[in-house]
């Protein structure tokens, strides 16, 4: 027997960002430059998880196998061996001098104002090629920060555009998870929901296009060291083998250990033992974030037990059916996907948890299925990439020694998406000839 519907089960992750946030902001404001990491987000989560361990127990959950069930759910523990294979890719990559041949073979034929627009690019056509954002994130990110720091620009704009470009290939991705589920939760193919989000999706890309040609005051490339172009296989191997459809886990496998061979090959002082401590180090720059993944999966596991999203939907559909109108319905969708994301912190997961509702808010208020699923994926998508404790944000600001928060503001594709999809819902709305189809 379930738990009804509660607003009480919200206030441990209410917990955790008042702690996180309200601790960083006083720190911030006693001139601590590095805020925001006097306390971390592991030890900050701690007392949320007491208190949800608390509230489930009070209501009647098996409070620990709750815990314990979420932090071992198969799409977490994937996240953080994702987490952990980009620390060490990123790591070895770095200590063997692929970074400075990046660099040195092509960032200097680039024109200054197209550095920051050529990553948004290759990170969005890698995304909608693969489906992953993670994986998108993960891979392009090394390469990224050497143009960053060869060119001049600041590594929150790079990192940023790179993000936005991973949002725009995933939120239009055919073979995405959350394009599929959206699609599937509303009844419509995913080529109609592609069709619906494209017309959104790229008025979006192009604004944005526009402000990271002219926000990308980059210096002209400086001269490196002579570095091995061999060494910029591993991440060309990355990419390719990205875009053919392996699994990001196979993906940076096997880059780790082309990485290692190739270090080893280009007549570097690099052994075994290098390799192994790299490895090793690598894994320890993403140890915060995994064990931070590793407790929201519990805290969320633990606040849905315990009736919270439950009583969230509950609440957003009593709204939308006191009103009327295909307007109306939108907004409470949009409303539905971002409030879900914000509380689960995984755009698969809020779709899978809000799908339902919003077909039903769709349904009653004659809003097209793929224009549903559009809304849908395109609101979980965008938080999640805003989010600074999203994956996406955890994982880049990892990887780039960055702050979660200053990336969230540099992060300029998805607001530029929220903002074109508002501009949509308020334009009169023209009589759709889409129709549901099955799921299945």
């Amino acid at each position: 027997m379930n738990p009804r519907p509660s607003a009480v089960a919200l206030t441990p992750l209410l917990l955790f960002l008042a702690l996180f946030f309200g601790a960083g902001l006083y720190f911030t404001a006693q001139g601590n430059p590095m805020g925001f990491y006097q306390l971390h987000a592991p030890v900050a989560i701690l007392p949320a998880l007491a208190l949800g361990l608390w509230i489930a127990h009070r209501r009647r959950v098996k409070a620990m196998d709750t815990l314990l069930a979420g932090m071992g759910d198969s799409n977490i523990i994937l996240m953080c061996l994702i987490f952990l294979l980009a620390g060490a890719f990123a790591m070895v990559t770095k200590q063997i001098g692929a970074v400075d041949a990046v660099v040195s073979l092509g960032v200097g034929a680039l024109p200054p104002a197209l550095i920051l627009p050529g990553l948004f690019l290759v990170a969005g056509f890698l995304s909608l090629a693969v489906g992953t954002s993670m994986g998108t994130i993960a891979a392009v990110t090394p390469i990224a920060l050497g143009v960053s720091d060869a060119a001049g620009i600041d590594r929150a704009l790079v990192i940023g555009a790179v993000i936005g470009g991973a949002t725009f290939g995933d939120n239009l991705s055919v073979i995405s998870d959350t394009a599929i589920a959206a699609a599937r939760t509303q009844g419509c193919s995913v080529r109609q929901k592609f069709r619906e989000n494209l017309k959104i999706a790229l008025p979006a890309a192009l604004i944005t296009l526009v402000v990271l040609a002219v926000v990308g005051d980059a210096s002209p490339v400086e001269s490196v060291e002579y570095a091995s172009p061999w060494l910029v296989l591993p991440y060309v191997l990355v990419l390719v083998l990205a875009v053919i459809g392996l699994d990001v886990l196979v993906v940076l496998s096997i880059g780790l250990v082309v990485a290692g061979l190739f270090g080893y090959l280009a007549g570097q002082d690099y052994g075994m033992a290098a390799f192994a401590g790299d490895i090793y180090a690598g894994f320890e720059s993403v140890v915060e974030i995994t064990l931070l993944a590793l407790f929201i999966g519990g805290l969320g596991a633990l606040i849905k037990a315990s009736g919270g999203l439950d009583w969230l939907a509950a609440q957003i559909s009593r709204i939308a059916r006191g009103n009327s109108g295909r307007r109306t319905g939108e907004w409470s969708i949009a409303a539905l996907a971002t409030v879900t994301n914000i509380f689960t912190a995984n755009n698969t997961v809020a779709i899978l948890i809000s799908g339902s509702v919003a077909r039903d808010i769709a349904e009653r208020h004659d809003v097209p299925p793929a224009r549903a699923a559009s809304l849908l994926d395109i609101f979980v998508c965008s938080v999640q990439s805003l989010l600074p404790y999203g994956a996406q944000i955890l994982l880049a600001a990892s990887l780039a020694g960055l702050s979660p928060l200053v990336l969230v503001g540099k992060t300029h594709y998805c607001w530029f998406l929220v903002a074109v999809t508002i501009l949509f819902m308020l334009m009169p709305h023209r009589r759709s000839t889409v129709t549901s189809t099955s799921p299945a």
